[in-house]
């Protein structure tokens, strides 16, 4: 029975290697058995898969978010990185892009960072695609953009801005150093705690209807939050 369900999670998808990481492809079927039979396959080998890069090619199945954040955050539980997403459909390939997910696996980076291009200018920058979970602490001597969310007990500290693709409930602390011009950046500002250089928020509260906002020292010397207009 082992045996069978193995070579039924094969033949529904191949892995090989390319330059960027590892690319899956995946026969005719159901969008959750491809899902089953990929994680099955990841399962099997979790040596293997271990920080492994992985794009997706998904023919011309039709993709809403909800499929690939599930799909997104079952690879990160397994330290595997989805970074890109090749499809027929517009469908598909628009809620990658939307994503942060790259549509091109010939580009080593998403195509939604150029939006970024000119906030984070061209200083360094750390770009992390998965979600920070609880636990987490990343810390960065430059800007950090995150396509994903920050889970409550999760940190985020950046000598420079800090911008989100997604939900913020845990801790950002922006400009670390004492750079007061710093700001931080989110589809969703709920976060436990804010911080630019040595000003700090009070705990945001969830909004109902989220909208992106950005966070900044204003002229009377407080951390504010306002609209963030990303067109």
């Amino acid at each position: 029975m082992h045996n069978n369900l193995m070579e039924q999670t094969t033949s529904l998808v191949q892995i090989k290697g390319i330059r960027d990481g590892l690319l899956a492809s995946f026969s005719d079927a159901s969008w959750e058995d491809q899902c089953v039979a990929l994680i099955s396959q990841i399962d099997e080998r979790p040596a293997f898969f271990q920080g492994a890069r992985l794009a997706m090619d998904v023919g011309s199945q039709v993709l809403k978010v909800n499929d690939l954040v599930d799909l997104r955050d079952r690879l990160s539980e397994r330290n595997v990185v989805l970074w890109a997403v090749v499809s027929e459909s517009p469908t598909t390939e628009k809620t990658s892009q939307l994503l942060g997910l790259a549509t091109r696996i010939s580009k080593p980076r998403p195509e939604e960072r150029k939006q970024f291009a000119e906030v984070v200018s061209n200083d360094t920058a750390l770009f992390i695609t998965k979600t920070l979970r609880s636990g987490t602490r990343v810390e960065y001597p430059g800007h950090i953009v995150i396509f994903g969310d920050i889970n409550p007990g999760a940190e985020v500290v950046a000598e420079g801005n800090v911008i989100v693709w997604g939900r913020v409930r845990g801790m950002i602390h922006a400009g670390a150093k004492g750079n007061r011009s710093s700001f931080i950046c989110a589809l969703d500002l709920s976060a436990n705690q804010l911080r630019i250089a040595d000003e700090v928020s009070a705990m945001l509260k969830p909004q109902k209807y989220p909208k992106p906002e950005i966070a900044s020292i204003n002229s009377e010397g407080r951390l504010q939050a306002e609209l963030w207009h990303t067109g």
